[in-house]
């Protein structure tokens, strides 16, 4: 499953785990033995990916945050992957 908020608040919930760990950016977060790259962790704070849920239940217990302080949706697994093969070019 993965968890999807609403506009901004993606980036509010990662900025408020930081400022709760005192990491002084995103990538303080990896010294609390967060298993995700550096860059999956940028495009989950630049709202490109949803993130998903065992990520967000974790990152919500090491930075004691609840986790119904924000809206949140779950979404399948596959939600916002694309559809189908690549387009091809014709001649």
């Amino acid at each position: 499953m993965r968890i999807k908020f609403k506009k901004g608040e993606q980036r509010e919930f990662l900025d408020l785990v930081m400022e709760n760990i005192n990491a002084p950016s995103i990538r303080g977060i990896l010294q609390f033995g967060v298993d995700v790259p550096y860059s999956t962790l940028k495009n989950y704070y630049n709202e490109s990916r949803a993130m998903p849920k065992d990520l967000f239940e974790d990152l919500c217990e090491i930075a004691l945050v609840g986790k119904n302080k924000f809206e949140i949706e779950e979404v399948s697994e596959n939600w916002g992957r694309v559809k189908g093969g690549h387009v091809s070019k014709r001649k």
